[in-house]
């Protein structure tokens, strides 16, 4: 099953790019502009992942009533079910900030073509081309998985 990803929030500190006419596709400019959306996102995880280990220790309450404690753990294992896909997700993000690291960011791994700023911008771990990834959805669709 793929990682569910969020969109990085735009509402703290995200301004969109905007290359200047001519500009050379992933210049220095535009891979620290996406090391710091990446470097944001993961923060903001981070951020996350200490506010569930708060509330679990905080409101581990002992209820009772045998309904009101099995409310409280299926709220406990959502919780913790949504921290492990964003566990995964903090993982492609280091992956895509060592990509940047090395100078490979930015280019569909099936076509090397552009995957696009824009579309970078969206999902920053992106790792194919729309017209790569449109294939790669209708192949898994074709073949059930």
């Amino acid at each position: 099953m793929p990682v569910a990803e969020q969109k990085p929030e735009a509402s703290r500190t995200f301004t969109p790019y905007e290359p200047a006419q001519g500009e050379e596709y992933m210049n220095e400019r535009q891979l620290a502009h996406f090391r710091q959306l990446l470097l944001d996102w993961k923060q903001e995880l981070m951020e996350e992942v200490d506010r569930t280990v708060r509330h679990l220790q905080e409101d581990a309450d002992n209820y009772a009533d045998p309904a009101d404690r099995a409310t409280q753990e299926e709220g406990f294992n959502l919780e913790l079910r949504t921290r492990d896909r964003e566990r995964k997700l903090l993982k492609k993000i280091n992956e895509t900030i060592e990509k940047i690291d090395e100078d490979d960011y930015g280019f569909c791994e099936a076509c090397g073509i552009d995957i696009g700023i824009r579309r970078l911008e969206a999902r920053p771990t992106a790792t194919l081309c729309v017209d790569c990834k449109t294939l790669d959805e209708l192949k898994e669709k074709q073949l059930g998985s």
